[in-house]
């Protein structure tokens, strides 16, 4: 099992920024995607972009592309999320999501969809005014 925790939701304003911060503990090694999803109130949760833990390749929501940039430091089994230009609508409960390793897809850009994620954190709200 792994165990991700969410750190540094907040309030900031428009135009600001924001670090999200995710530590994954527990059976690291078996760690093949890692993503943030976000809910808002009365919406369903959300992928916002994710990374493939070992090469690196990114994807993003076309809402944030240019805005927010996803990092990992695999030597911490961190993840970031750098929130710059936040709007409003960005206003939501941000999780972190771990995907385990199954080989025949380990390699392929992050999945999109909640199912392909095996693990979640508590989440942590980030609140956007205007």
């Amino acid at each position: 099992q792994v165990q991700p925790v969410e750190s540094g939701g907040g309030l900031v304003q428009a135009g600001g920024s924001l670090r999200l911060s995710c530590a994954a503990s527990g059976r690291t090694s078996s760690m093949s995607h890692m993503a943030w999803f976000r809910q808002a109130p009365g919406k369903e949760r959300e992928f916002v972009t994710g990374i493939n833990w070992s090469i690196g390749m990114t994807a993003y929501a076309d809402s944030v592309q240019g805005r927010f940039t996803i990092s990992r430091d695999t030597a911490k089994n961190t993840l970031a999320l750098q929130m710059n230009s936040p709007k409003p609508e960005d206003t939501a409960v941000y999780y972190c999501a771990v995907a385990k390793r199954r080989g025949s897809t380990d390699r392929l850009p992050p999945r999109r969809y909640e199912s392909a994620y095996d693990y979640w954190g508590q989440g942590t709200q980030v609140t956007v005014s205007s």
